[in-house]
């Protein structure tokens, strides 16, 4: 089953698309502002984002900046704004497709068909990951040899794997995994990653896998 979030706050909009799209087989999660996106997109992998641009808390073109800082999750922006520069902007920073408001369901259906086609054969996550002697079988939520991850260490490091080779930034994962007023405590992140690369890596205080990027955030490396 495909999962959709859908991201607006408008209540009526909301109610609406969970409707349409859960009688056509559609799993649903919701969100009414940016900041509660984000945490839904790391906590609920979504298949396909359904996102407006005009949130309460942060414009739109930031939650699609958030999210491309590490998914390649296909987006398709959902909103009233005509403007042909608010089109490319959100284009721009990466989203997949435009329907503007008002909408009918027939068109945005087609076009989460149409994004999900041409994104399919790009979706490659990976479900086992070698990090030194040991391999993470991120389905199964195990690690070889025994180790055990605490919640927080798993939603962390499944974030870094999941995006092999990408630069995920401080303030992203502080707000995925204690949520955004915690976007300051980077003491947090340097605790944890501490503690995952002494239970995986072969020589915790020279990281092959998981590397800090001073001042920016965390990277995993194959």
């Amino acid at each position: 089953m495909t999962k959709i979030l859908v991201v607006d706050d408008e209540p009526q909009i909301l109610r609406a698309l969970r409707i349409n799209l859960a009688a056509r087989d559609y799993e649903v999660v919701v969100a009414a502002d940016g900041a509660s996106a984000l945490r839904e997109a790391a906590d609920r992998q979504p298949d396909l984002v359904v996102l407006d641009l005009g949130l309460p808390d942060m414009d739109g073109v930031d939650v699609i900046h958030g999210l491309r800082g590490w998914t390649r999750v296909p987006i398709v922006v959902l909103s009233g704004r005509a403007d042909s520069q608010d089109k490319i902007d959100a284009l721009d920073a990466g989203a997949d497709d435009y329907v503007t408001k008002p909408f009918g369901i027939g068109e945005l259906l087609a076009r989460i068909r149409a994004v999900t086609r041409r994104t399919a054969v790009h979706e490659s996550e990976p479900v086992r990951v070698t990090i030194g002697e040991h391999t993470v079988d991120l389905a199964g939520k195990t690690v070889s040899g025994g180790v055990r991850l605490t919640p927080t260490e798993w939603h962390i490091l499944e974030i870094l794997l999941r995006n092999p080779g990408k630069l995920i930034p401080q303030r992203y994962l502080l707000a995925q995994v204690w949520g955004g007023s915690h976007v300051k405590e980077t003491h947090y992140l340097r605790q944890y990653l501490a503690q995952l690369r002494k239970k995986l890596e072969r020589d915790p205080a020279h990281p092959e896998h998981l590397i800090t990027e001073p001042g920016m955030g965390y990277r995993f490396s194959p």
